[in-house]
């Protein structure tokens, strides 16, 4: 090593930004470049040695320290980055009544709510006449909301268990504040009874009006009842009658799987796991094999994934997220904008005094007015990261509308690579 560092170290010496420095130090400096056996010469080479030593140290220490995330995977464990086959959850939907509003239920013209409160007040055994004074055509339903009711059923459910429920309104309630849901039958897809929601509503905002005026504050006809739905029948998922076990990632990607191939290998024994496609890897299970016990260990084993680089653009809201794996080419951006306001004001146009058949006008204004903003210049050289087109951006002054263009200008133009996702 310390041959081979010499050698660096003597090829060096002719460098041309080395020998301009040398020379810059005085007259000593040129004769040493040509070789002399001075004492100073000899202690100057070592010096170098030892510097270039030092770079070649560091180089090698790179490794071991670790690249940067777009050369390296990140450890995760497979229950965060995978599910298993065949344990899921199923979602649930049902249709009810809220009751006890105050005068913000539905209106007169939506008639299923006294639909449903007809039905359920036969079921209950009162019958309400159909004519008359009382009959049900001359119901009011302001004081109650016909809602739709969903949740979700995880794996492994048994009767008793409590779920969370979501409220919404079916109908033109203006709020569901103060109301209570009754008894809701819960379907799944196959159109079984799963569970049965019944409770208070929770609201996260609210609407108050009055006087012709009025405020509201977030959906005040979404409501929650944490813990409102009793399940009243199981999910069946028989793990003895499983031979095989499918691990399936949430983002495709063959390296990923293959890696984690190797690392459940690596934890239950070799051969017992093979890569499927880039989603999915089986799992062999050995007879009489305790599957839970099986499935604990599988999802407790660590892997390195290697997460695709994403752009995520909401053009409703104007939000742009960019991973911090995104890469960027070389590219030359110039943006520009031209605006065009139409204005229109009103007049009054009116005869001259003691005028003969005069009569006042009302004449509508009309100018076009256009502007041509001046074309702002972005240059990305290569090695260019997120954090400098983001810089270049905020110092244009482009708005939410423009980085979303500019974006998708640049992903057409290969200079972005990463996946455009449009929301």
């Amino acid at each position: 090593m310390g041959r081979k560092n010499e050698s660096l170290g003597q090829k060096c010496d002719g460098v041309g930004p080395t020998r301009a420095r040398n020379s810059q130090v005085g007259e000593t400096g040129p004769h040493l470049l040509r070789g002399e056996t001075s004492g100073r010469a000899q202690k100057h080479r070592r010096t170098r040695r030892n510097v270039w030593s030092a770079v070649l140290a560091l180089f090698a220490l790179l490794p071991a320290v670790g690249l940067p995330a777009e050369t390296a995977g990140q450890k995760a464990r497979i229950k965060d980055v995978a599910t298993i086959e065949g344990i899921r959850d199923n979602q649930l939907v049902g249709y009810g009544l809220v009751v006890g509003l105050h005068g913000t239920g539905d209106s007169s013209q939506t008639v299923f709510p006294a639909q449903t409160l007809l039905s359920v007040l036969e079921r209950m055994g009162i019958t309400v006449p159909q004519t008359g004074s009382n009959s049900a055509s001359n119901m009011q339903v302001k004081n109650m909301a016909g809602v739709f009711v969903v949740a979700t059923l995880p794996p492994f459910s048994q009767p008793g268990s409590k779920l969370d429920v979501t409220v919404s309104s079916a109908g033109d309630a203006r709020t569901l504040e103060g109301g209570i849901l009754l008894m809701t039958p819960l379907y799944g897809p196959d159109g079984q009874i799963f569970a049965e929601a019944q409770g208070a509503l929770v609201l996260g905002g609210y609407m108050a009006a009055g006087g012709g005026s009025s405020k509201q504050m977030n959906h005040p006809t979404t409501a929650r009842i944490p813990g409102g739905a009793l399940v009243e029948r199981p999910v069946s998922i028989d793990l003895k009658q499983m031979h095989t076990v499918t691990v399936v990632l949430n983002d495709a990607d063959f390296h990923t799987a293959e890696q984690m191939a190797s690392a459940i290998d690596g934890e239950i024994g070799q051969g017992r796991a093979r890569t499927v496609d880039s989603r999915r890897v089986e799992i062999a299970v050995n007879p009489d094999e305790d599957v839970a016990g099986l499935l604990d260990k599988v999802e407790s084993v660590e892997v390195e994934v290697y997460p695709r680089a994403r752009v995520v653009v909401n053009e409703r809201t104007g939000t742009v997220v960019i991973g911090g794996t995104v890469r960027l080419q070389p590219v030359s951006i110039l943006h520009g904008g031209l605006s065009v306001n139409v204005i229109s004001t009103t007049e009054v146009s009116q005869p001259n005094a003691m005028s003969a058949g005069g009569t006042t006008q009302v004449v509508q204004q009309t100018s076009v007015q256009a502007q041509d903003r001046p074309v702002n210049r972005i240059d990305l050289k290569a090695g260019a990261t997120v954090e400098d087109l983001v810089g270049e951006l905020q110092r244009t002054g482009a708005g939410a509308r423009d980085v979303i263009s500019i974006l998708q200008a640049m992903k057409e133009a290969g200079a972005l690579e990463a996946d455009l996702e449009v929301l």
